[in-house]
This record gives structure tokens, sequence and C-alpha cells, in this order.
């Protein structure tokens, strides 16, 4: 997989921007989509794999569990994927990833927490619509039908309404990408999409062909983790804007306010 190390604000521009000249539309389109994680060492490993990597059959307890225990908050979540989706963004370990439509929103995740700022962040870049060649015949037919990309949550439901019937119609795993509902600010705030493997015991990584085209890594090194996490900050992308309400803003102004240039800035180029 190829890696492209960045040194500065103005190198992350132009490789985000590369090649996303559409000479059809005369607009700049991509087929990327981006995860950014503070450690370049982390792999597309699902919280799920994470935490219940001694028994991934615990995902069905999971599940259960957030049903019945958030049944007051859930109102009229009704569908598996949002239910799931919900679960997600409120830290459940699901087999969920999520990925952003929005590169400089990848590099917030990047290098948002202070505490790995001793550590190369990493934004991982990945084709989806190259790899929805992989999906079985049903799910192609289905993005062709609606001239899409991604899958909507009702689109995953007509094919699809859990897991089990997910495995079931390919023998081989597959990974998909769909949109959630925007049933909270931040789902919207963040461009998100999230990607799905049908087995849960595939990752991703190994359904990514060793192509550059369809994935390649931008690592932003520690050294200059700084000046993009103050960079983004002065183009309105942080935690007020990914984290909405009072959360967010207290995280903001923490980090903000944190005496981080005389160490991580001292040999800093300008």
């Amino acid at each position: 997989m190829k890696d492209v190390v960045i040194h500065n604000w103005e190198e992350l521009q132009e490789i985000i921007f590369q090649g996303v000249w559409d000479e059809k539309l005369m607009r700049y389109r991509s087929n990327f989509v981006y995860r950014g994680v503070c450690d370049k060492s982390y792999g597309l490993v699902p919280k799920l794999n994470w935490v219940c990597s001694h028994c991934l059959e615990l995902e069905k307890s999971l599940l259960r569990n957030f049903r019945k225990y958030a049944y007051a908050d859930l109102g009229n979540y009704n569908s598996f994927w949002q239910m799931l989706s919900l679960a997600q963004h409120h830290g459940l370990p699901t087999r969920l990833l999520d990925w952003s439509y929005s590169p400089l929103v990848a590099a917030h995740f990047a290098t948002e927490d202070i505490s790995e700022y001793d550590k190369d962040g990493v934004i991982w870049c990945v084709n989806f619509v190259k790899l929805n060649q992989q999906l079985p015949k049903v799910l192609k037919d289905e993005l062709s039908k609606q001239n899409s990309n991604s899958f909507t949550i009702d689109m995953l439901e007509k094919h699809a309404g859990d897991f089990d019937k997910l495995k079931s119609l390919s023998e081989n795993p597959f990974v998909l990408f769909f949109e959630p509902a925007s049933m909270l600010d931040r789902i919207a705030n963040q461009y998100a999409l999230f990607s799905v493997v049908s087995d849960a015991g595939t990752l991703m990584n190994d359904l990514i062909p060793d192509d550059e085209s369809v994935c390649f890594r931008i690592i932003i090194p520690k050294e200059v983790k700084l000046e993009i996490r103050d960079k983004l900050d002065y183009i309105n992308i942080s935690e007020r804007l990914i984290y909405p309400g009072l959360d967010g803003i207290c995280k903001w102004i923490t980090r903000r306010y944190s005496n981080l240039g005389p160490i991580y800035n001292k040999n800093h180029k300008r």
C-alpha cells in the first residue's frame, strides 16, 4: 500500500485535491472516502474486533442489550441499520468503521487527540466506487438502479435486513458503504458514512487490493500534527463542528488553551 508523507499544510492540500477534476462534469469530484486515525500503526479494525476478538459472536449480545437498555432513546429507530448507526455513534463496539466524504474532517480525527501527538497520524483514502465492483450482483444492480455509489438505509433494508441476511448474499466476504440517515447533527456535520464487512471475522484490510488507485494512506508526521491541527481550526473544522453541543465546545476550548506550542513546535520550520 502506498504511503504519502506530508511535511506541511500545503502538501496536504495538494494531495487531497490531486486527480479530483471530472472532465465530463467540468467539476471537482472525488470517488474517495477518508478515515483519520491518530496512530498510523492502526489498521482498518472495527471496535468490535478490538473488544471482542476472543469471541466475535458476542456481537449479537451487544446489539440485543443495546436495543433492550436504550429502548427509551431509540424512539422511531425501528430499522436494524438505523439502530446500528446510532449504537456506533454512541460508542458501542460494532463492526462498522466511520468514514467521511471530507478529507479535512478525516484530518481532524487524525489530529484531535493531543495525548497522541508523539505518534504519526494517518488518513486512509479509499476509492469506494472501485471497491463496489466486489459487491454481489444484487447489490451492484441496486446501486446502478438508483444511480448511486453508496447505499442508503432504505436500499440496504430491501436486500439485507440484518447481518445474517447480508452474509447470505455471497459466499465470499465483501465490504459496502452506506450513509446513515441524518438522525444526529454530528452525522451530518461529519459528512459521514460507514463501511461494513459482511463477515465480522474478516477485516477490511484483507478485502482491499494492493492498488494505489483503490487505497493509499496520507501520513501526518508527529512533527506537523500541530500545524495541521491549528490550521483546521482556522477553517472551522474543530470539535465545535464535529461534536455539536457542550461536550464539543469544552473539548475545543481545552485543546485551544493547552500549552502545546513549546512542546511540539520548538523545531517547527515555518
